[in-house]
């Protein structure tokens, strides 16, 4: 970006007014180029029209959810944890309403985590940076923040002043008011994301009463700090040098791609125009910098597409209000593609494009993925066997001939009521089964496997003296619920005395 570029922006920025002209001489000399350049605080101006209206809604919904969604009840039965949303650490289990997601079964994590990113990539291609601009965390917060510092400060021109003057009384008062909701609302992060992690109801009096767990503590601590640090103070620092998705969108959108855009065709040649002046021969830009005043990153979105913008469409809603005024049509900055400015430069019609090959192509491998997904979580498993078999001794001779080997037989029930399961072992003729505490019946016996655990069995497989069995042959155990039908099985081997 050159010298130019950023003086611009910067007086712009700390111009008081709203409407006014800058003129600013290129400068080309390398020598005179700077480095490094210390941050200059932008102070947004409120706009009003469809996109903040839209950014309110969406600011609503989102800290809604976060602050709201641990205290949702969601009931499971007896023992189990009724909050909707929670990790479970020390039940080991992920519970999200009506899914339950066992440590084994993590892979549903990580094809949520695809999910997310192949939503992401397809709503970039096809929208530009309108996670960043609408829905990412830090957007969000600062937004939240912004709208503090609003409320104790005053809009842009009373921040602006306020920060010229001189430190009185009531400056001070504003600053420590300020930042006191600053830091509330930080603490209020950080003490929601431990409730993801505890009953919510449980842990917020032991919060208070000092009796949480020092992991609870630690991590508000870490919220509150990140959050006041990243909102209050960092803002646009953090979207422009800490995260990286600035650089990895650039390879993820096209000519054709729909982002916030100054209509140059149509803008140029800028200037200021008076009440009455004709319109011929020059661009609908009165170069007012009433998009720059708007951007809360301290951008003018006239100079073309930036790392910086994060398409929130504030600048549009300034913009539109500005064409109002002085009668012009609307959306002189709007969403728009490179092409369409093309092709209304070359005379042609412009058009939107939403279906081309890396679109189709996100689109295609999300419903898969999408549709994976939800075809494993409707045929999981509700309960699995696994089969230990002993190691020493690996099998026991008895006195009448016949071969015993001991078993360690695990039964999980993942559903959220006990029921009565069949358990047998098959594999070889003649086998008999016992067990201590159940009753066998040959190879057979019916298990009661509690609700939402895992139970152990140890039990004993024995065979008659028979000179035409192999060293080892293989046995398998399966379990059936006689009401669902479900079965699961587990392979194990039985070792004899014969080599």
């Amino acid at each position: 970006m050159s010298e130019a570029t950023v003086k611009s922006r910067t007086e712009a920025q700390m111009s008081g007014g709203d409407v006014e002209k800058h003129d600013v001489a290129p400068v080309n000399s390398a020598a005179k180029r700077q480095l490094y350049k210390a941050r200059v605080q932008i102070y947004p101006k409120l706009v009003h029209g469809f996109y903040r209206h839209l950014k309110w809604i969406v600011l609503a919904i989102t800290l809604g959810v976060y602050y709201l969604l641990p205290w949702i009840r969601w009931p499971r039965g007896v023992g189990e944890p009724s909050q909707a949303v929670l990790v479970d650490f020390p039940g080991r289990r992920f519970y999200f309403f009506f899914i339950e997601i066992w440590p084994d079964e993590l892979y549903y994590v990580t094809g949520l985590l695809i999910i997310a990113a192949l939503g992401l990539f397809l709503a970039t291609s096809l929208f530009g940076r309108v996670w960043c601009g609408y829905t990412c965390p830090q957007t969000v917060w600062t937004d939240l923040y912004i709208a503090v510092e609003r409320l104790v400060e005053g809009d842009r021109n009373k921040r602006l002043k306020l920060a010229k003057d001189p430190w009185t009384a009531s400056k001070i008062s504003k600053k420590v008011t300020k930042h006191a909701l600053w830091l509330i609302i930080a603490a209020a992060t950080g003490g929601a994301w431990v409730f993801y992690f505890h009953d919510a109801p449980t842990i917020f009096p032991q919060i208070f009463l000092g009796e949480a767990p020092l992991s609870a503590y630690l991590f508000i601590g870490i919220l509150t700090l990140t959050t006041y640090t990243f909102a209050g103070s960092m803002r646009e620092q953090i979207c422009t040098y800490m995260c990286p998705w600035p650089r990895i969108q650039a390879a993820l959108v096209d000519a054709e791609t729909l982002q916030v855009t100054y209509k140059t065709d149509r803008g140029e040649p800028r200037g200021p125009h008076k009440k009455g002046e004709s319109w011929d021969g020059r661009g609908d830009c009165i170069d007012c910098n009433a998009c720059v005043a708007a951007c809360p990153m301290g951008i003018d979105i006239r100079d073309g597409a930036q790392l910086e913008c994060i398409n929130c469409a504030l600048c549009i809603d300034a913009c539109d209000d500005i064409m109002k005024k002085v009668g012009r049509p609307s959306r002189l900055i709007g969403y728009d593609t490179d092409k369409n400015i093309a092709r209304r430069a070359a005379g042609e019609k412009p058009k939107v494009q939403l279906f081309r090959s890396r679109t189709v192509l996100y689109a295609v491998v999300l419903a898969l993925v999408t549709g994976l997904m939800t075809w494993s979580l409707l045929t999981r498993a509700t309960m699995e066997v696994n089969v230990i078999r002993d190691r020493t001794p690996p099998f026991v001779v008895l006195s009448d001939g016949s071969i015993r080997n001991g078993y360690t037989i695990k039964i999980v029930n993942k559903a959220t009521e006990a029921r009565d399961l069949i358990l047998e072992v098959s594999g070889a003729p003649d086998l008999t089964v016992s067990a201590i505490g159940e009753a066998f019946e040959g190879a057979k016996a019916t298990i009661t496997a509690a609700p939402d655990g895992v139970r152990s069995l140890r039990i004993f497989v024995t065979t008659a003296p028979n000179r035409s069995l192999h060293a080892t042959f293989p046995l398998t155990v399966t379990l059936r619920d006689p009401v669902t039908g479900e079965t699961a099985d587990s392979p194990t081997t039985f070792l004899t005395e014969r080599r």
